[in-house]
């Protein structure tokens, strides 16, 4: 075999292009990674924003890693502790207030009571059926969805139907209807149902919409909630987690997993296009004109970039791209980092989680900024200090403040990016410093990320970090499209294993694994021999 000629060729090495990598180069197949920056990680990198101060760059907590990808790929033997820093979540309230959440549910019962005593008493309760609910959703994250298409009775597709209506059943009759009831309403009608305080109805608010561009009162926003939760479950890794040295840590072993297996991995070698002779996807081309070949090529990037840019025009079906092209991208969340030379009283005791949500109508009042194409006056904010379980991450004695901004949309009217990035700072520090006095004269350094820095610096189409909204109509077997749900695309020899396809995005790995798995799958059916685990 030649230099340039491999078994396998995955676009990105963000996780999910690892991940689908390392169980491409354990199955035996000679896979070779090629990614456009100096360094893998994606959206998921560590990197240094400012002299001495180290952050992920835009996923920043652990919450979703699947534990069978932990386990298959050997991840903790290569060095990541997933579960080593748990994260408690701080609402900040008006006026000084705050509640504190974390696993002692005495008290966090206590806390949220001195905000509203029958509340105090409901978290946990509630909180609880939720995340069983979402376990109907979870058991499916390393599922191959079944198809939809007209006639399709295959064994698989009959299977995995068979399994979600057993799991279903599984719930029990309450459980069962009390699913179908909040699956499809707006998360504000599920706060008031359970809640009586504007703070707790707040926090729900913000995770039920953080982002996707939905407000609190748009249909569909519980799915997103229990999408969440989902990885709160047996599923999951049961909660927030600052890993040390950042979400890099993530990268790292799922590099050293990768090359364990025999991966070659490429960086600065971005691509060009998709070689395509006789309608079958061949290689790629690189910007530099270096052509490698590949029988199997599988891409991390977006569907929209895949698909509408990789792939040469005249390949794919006219009803298909334009399915691609209205994929909803509009990312709406932007971060902030920040360089800080202490941390102020408010911020000292946090358990490394800080939610700004004080209400619904708070969260609703930053989407509807965001409807007309404004950068939210007031935003919603989740906000992680990093350094309080890795102080490493800063010189001695300072911190690292990362926070997300919500909405700051990418389809800005009469707002250039620049002024909307000058906003989108201006706005959250303001905002924090109401909250948290003092924070604004401990900030030594600042970066700022739009959407469209996402874009530029990270590849997401759209700014969108979970590669097209994660709602009821772009999930499951329409995710990325009607009757291409199982990874492969219409171009034969052409497969998706980002965040674009089923189950969506967080830093999960099950996109990149489940690809893997129906790849191997097919190569096994066309070659009629067996193929390594």
């Amino acid at each position: 075999m030649s230099a340039n000629q491999y078994d396998a060729i995955v676009i990105g090495a963000g996780h999910n292009g690892l991940v689908t990598a390392a169980y491409l180069g354990k199955a035996g197949l000679r896979t070779l990674v090629v990614e456009a920056n100096e360094r893998p990680g994606g959206a998921a990198v560590t990197r240094e924003f400012a002299p001495g101060f180290k952050t992920s760059a835009v996923a920043h907590l652990l919450h979703a890693l699947h534990p069978r990808v932990i386990r298959e790929l050997g991840l903790e033997g290569h060095g990541l502790k997933p579960r080593q820093h748990a994260a408690g979540t701080t609402a900040l309230l008006p006026g000084g207030g705050r509640i504190d959440i974390s696993g002692d549910v005495a008290a966090t019962a206590a806390s949220i009571g001195k905000v509203s005593h029958a509340d105090g008493e409901a978290w946990a309760p509630v909180m609880a059926r939720l995340v069983r609910l979402s376990s109907a959703l979870g058991d499916f994250l390393l599922k191959t969805p079944p198809s939809p298409a007209p006639g399709s009775n295959d064994f698989q597709t009959k299977l995995a139907l068979g399994m979600f209506a057993l799991k279903l059943r599984m719930l029990g009759k309450k459980d069962m209807l009390e699913l179908s009831r909040i699956l499809t309403i707006n998360v504000a009608d599920l706060a008031n149902d359970f809640f009586e305080s504007d703070a707790i109805k707040g926090l729900l608010s913000l995770e039920a919409t953080l982002g996707v561009y939905l407000g609190p009162r748009s249909p569909n926003t519980v799915f997103n909630l229990l999408y969440r939760l989902s990885s709160f479950g047996k599923n999951g890794l049961g909660g927030f987690y600052l890993p040390a040295g950042g979400m890099g840590s993530v990268v790292e072993a799922l590099v050293k997993a990768a090359t364990a297996a025999g991966v070659t991995l490429r960086t600065g070698a971005p691509v060009e296009h998709l070689l395509i002779e006789k309608e079958i996807a061949t290689g790629v081309v690189l910007k530099s004109g270096e052509e490698i070949r590949a029988p199997i090529v599988a891409s991390s990037a977006d569907p929209q970039r895949t698909l509408l840019h990789l792939v040469p025009p005249g390949n794919l079906d006219i009803e298909f791209s334009k399915r691609i092209r209205h994929l909803r991208m509009n990312g709406c969340v932007a971060k902030i980092h920040l360089a800080m030379d202490g941390l102020p009283e408010a911020l000292k005791a946090s358990g490394g989680r800080v939610v700004v949500a004080p209400s619904i109508d708070h969260v609703e009042h930053a989407f509807d900024d965001a409807k007309y194409g404004r950068v939210a006056e007031k935003p919603a904010l989740e906000i992680v200090i990093p350094t309080l379980a890795d102080p490493g991450l800063a010189p001695a004695g300072k911190h690292v403040l990362s926070m997300l901004f919500q909405y700051a949309p990418y389809r800005l009217r009469n707002t250039p990016p620049d002024q909307a990035r000058a906003q989108v700072f201006e706005r959250g520090l303001a905002l924090l410093e109401e909250m948290a006095p003092g924070t604004r004269g401990l900030v030594r350094a600042a970066e700022t990320l739009t959407p469209h820095d996402l874009e530029t610096q990270f590849g997401l189409s759209g700014g969108q970090w979970h590669q097209g909204e994660v709602t009821l109509d772009q999930v499951f077997f329409l995710r990325p499209a009607a009757s291409f749900q199982r990874y492969r695309m219409p171009v034969p020899g052409l497969w998706l294993c980002g965040a674009g396809v089923h189950p969506g995005g967080n830093v999960s790995g099950a996109a990149g694994a489940n690809a893997a798995r129906e790849i191997l799958k097919d190569l096994k059916a066309r070659k009629g021999g067996r193929v390594a685990a």
